[in-house]
């Protein structure tokens, strides 16, 4: 079978290679590879900014975002031949620390969990991959063509939950959300908050092609220019920021209507400063009860939100979001964004060759 691997120490080493087919264990699933997605976690790792290889090699299979249908399943796992499914992502650590204890791997509290393409285990990027059933999920058949949309749905099913919990210490009832960005988070974020009968603004740099389209087919509104002025004008009840600029992200936590809630989804770069002024950021906070809370990764219950999610849209939406397409055989070119991208995707089923 075909695979994308890296050397996740060695930048540049993304590569596609043969590799025999996987021999599940013992309760384990044996999946056929449909597509996957890449992001710019993949893009990071084949940049050897981060990533680590399973214990005793130099290289792993890369990807996350995956979609697959399943060869063979054992018995009572609830899974059948056939089934569209999608593999989690992170496998909680194995102390477990007590968030993985009770089902919160998301939020691991000493680092030591594994993810499938980041750290320590193999990825999805495979014509064929082993998963155990506690840690895939079943997708609707009509998603054949947008499944592997699913991971990066569950980041943003999580925040729309931490929303939710953060909002529910007191009486909070939202109108207005802004999202900042409008790649592949941003926009599902949008989605979601379409879906809950919201107004939702969407703020990007870019003043044509596919994402104010995509927007404004949602009927939300898009917006470009200075986000100071954008969040100012806007004064939204919720922000779910998805750039990791660092200007739009200050921006944000000042300019939130009164009790607002931010949730950070996008990671800033390291060694780049900024000039804020903290003491007024730090009183609007105070003294409006406001929240600003990171959101990263996912566990099964965001999952199960996200493949409602998924289920409930519009799939040819869903579909223009991918805006590229590629053979497994030439899937070096994914690694590398295009003008106009939003998502690439990989296709790794042999018939698509």
């Amino acid at each position: 079978m075909r695979a994308v691997t890296v050397r996740p120490s060695q930048r540049g080493s993304v590569e596609v290679r043969e590799l025999p087919d996987p021999e599940p264990a013992d309760g384990e699933m044996l999946v056929q590879g449909l597509a996957l997605g890449v992001c710019g976690t993949d893009r990071e790792i084949a940049d050897a900014q981060y990533g680590d290889p399973p214990a005793g090699r130099d290289w792993m299979v890369l990807g996350h975002e995956s979609l697959g249908r399943v060869r063979s399943a054992p018995p009572g796992s609830g899974f059948a031949e056939g089934d569209l499914v999608v593999g989690v992502v992170r496998r909680p650590d194995p102390i477990p620390c007590p968030a993985c204890a009770h089902g919160e791997f998301d939020m691991c509290r000493n680092g030591r969990y594994t993810e499938r393409g980041i750290k320590g285990l193999d990825g999805y990027g495979a014509q064929a991959w082993c998963v155990e059933p506690d840690y895939a999920v079943r997708l609707d058949p009509g998603l054949e063509r947008v499944g592997m949309l699913m991971e990066p749905t569950t980041v943003v099913a999580k925040a729309w939950e931490q929303v939710d919990r953060v909002g529910a210490r007191a009486w909070f009832e939202p109108r207005r959300v802004l999202v900042t960005g409008a790649g592949p988070i941003g926009l599902l974020a949008a989605l979601i908050g379409v879906q809950r009968g919201l107004e939702v603004h969407v703020l990007d740099r870019v003043a044509d092609g596919p994402k104010p389209e995509l927007v404004r087919h949602l009927g939300a509104n898009y917006h470009t220019g200075d986000s100071a002025r954008v969040v100012s004008a806007l004064r939204p009840d919720v922000v779910v920021e998805a750039t990791g600029a660092g200007k739009v992200v200050f921006d944000a936590m000042s300019g939130t209507a009164a009790y607002g809630i931010v949730v950070l989804t996008g990671v800033s770069p390291r060694g780049r400063s900024l000039t804020v002024d903290a003491g007024t950021i730090n009183r609007e906070i105070v003294l409006e009860n406001d929240a600003v809370v990171g959101s990263v990764n996912a566990n099964l219950r965001h999952y199960e939100l996200a493949a409602d999610v998924l289920a409930k849209a519009d799939t040819s939406w869903l579909e223009r979001m991918i805006t590229r397409r590629v053979p497994v055989a030439d899937a070096l070119r994914a690694f590398t964004p295009e003008p106009d991208d939003i998502k690439a995707v990989i296709a790794l089923d042999p018939s698509a060759e």
